[in-house]
């Protein structure tokens, strides 16, 4: 080991003795084990290659997740070890943010480079979307919902979650039949939508999505192949599932004006959104992190206070807003244990184990996310002014 490494590791082993809440075991390369912090949740660490400190010290959290991609460290539970970094961020200095070179260039591939213009969306859509189809039915529920569910009594039924939250949407429409979906996925919201008598019209760029659920829905419903942008007409109500989430921040306003202007009077907007908290929504947009490098180019998250600003901006006004964070924690655990149960079958599908280990890391960090709620999501209910 270098002198510049040694100093690297040492600093390193200073932060983590830094930890205000938790318990970390960390084992390195050179077969040492330590031992950090003393109460909360406990979470271990183990460095397979001293580069995954060098990662983190120049890509901050970002560099975490490429050093696990790269199988530069492992963990038995890597929600258990990310909620004590989320935990303990505070006093992470620069393994938790990239030094400022490298923030500067994570912004300008962000917001230039991975622009949500009609052409920029369809190429970030089928970076995450169009792995096919099939790797998705081997983790997702029968119904293919990629989105939070809602469990209540449902124990583990991770279906019947994904029904419940569908009933919640569809409970909260006025009784106008015609229905928009914006972001309308494989079709699991269409396809109870119009079990209910709806008259539905969903629309996605994914080239994958559409197919999938155009065949499935078979005419009672109207999937098309469309940009947000590009819909025309009136509709009772607005349905929109986990989609704006990849609007990005300077396409909000002619999303919330495509609401505004599709949605008939009287008509309602259900909007379901994954958020950050209030407080912490600036340093959010002025930062990156690894799901927006790697996962989901081009995406960008909302605050409470910014999806009541952006209506209002619009002419539309929240009429209530329904938060159930702890569910997708469940969610997201449980995505990520079919997703492992089925590691086979998706190196079988052509994948390597780069592509699992970016999944892998993904929805587990996103699990940690919304159980010590760092993220939230929340179903809104928009209408006129």
């Amino acid at each position: 080991m270098t002198l510049t490494n040694k100093a690297m590791t040492s600093q390193f082993l200073e932060t983590c003795a830094q930890l205000r809440e938790g318990r970390l075991t960390l084992r390195t390369p050179d077969g040492a084990r330590y031992q950090f912090g003393d109460h909360g949740p406990e979470a271990e660490m183990q460095i397979r290659d001293w580069a995954a400190v060098s990662a983190m010290a120049a890509h901050g959290q970002v560099g975490l997740g490429e050093a696990y991609v790269q199988g530069l460290w492992d963990s038995p539970s890597i929600e258990g070890l990310m909620t004590l970094a989320m935990l303990n961020r505070d006093h992470l200095g620069s393994y938790d943010q990239a030094n400022p070179f490298h923030r500067a260039k994570f912004r300008i591939i962000d917001r230039m480079l991975r622009a949500n213009s009609k052409r920029g969306s369809r190429k970030n859509i089928r970076a995450h979307y169009d792995v096919g189809n099939e790797f998705y039915q081997l983790w997702l529920d029968e119904g293919m919902s990629y989105s939070s569910g809602i469990f209540g009594d449902t124990g583990d039924d991770l279906a019947q979650a994904q029904t419940l939250k569908n009933e919640r949407v569809l409970s909260r429409l006025t009784s106008g039949e015609k229905v928009l979906e914006i972001g309308c996925g494989w079709g699991g919201f269409a396809e109870q939508a119009s079990a209910e008598g709806r008259d539905v019209t969903g629309v996605t760029i994914s080239q994958n999505q559409h197919s999938y659920a155009d065949c499935r829905l078979d005419g009672r419903a109207d999937i098309q192949l469309r940009d947000y942008r590009d819909v025309q007409g009136k509709f009772d109500n607005i349905v929109s599932i986990e989609m704006i989430e990849a609007v990005g921040e300077k396409y909000w306003p002619s999303y919330f004006s495509t609401l505004k202007h599709n949605l008939a009077t009287g008509g309602r907007v259900m909007l379901q959104a994954i958020t950050v908290p209030d407080d912490f929504f600036e340093t959010y947009r002025t930062s990156s992190d690894y799901i927006r490098q790697y996962v989901f180019p081009g995406g960008m998250l909302l605050s409470d206070r910014i999806i009541e600003e952006q209506a209002k901006y619009s002419g539309l006004q929240v009429k209530s807003n329904f938060a159930f964070g702890q569910d997708y924690a469940k969610t997201c655990r449980i995505w990520a244990e079919r997703l492992v149960g089925q590691k086979k079958k998706i190196m079988e599908q052509g994948h390597d184990e780069v592509f699992f280990r970016n999944w892998q890391y993904y929805l587990e960090i996103c699990a940690a996310s919304f159980s010590i709620g760092h993220t939230n999501v929340v179903q809104v209910e928009l209408a006129h002014a």
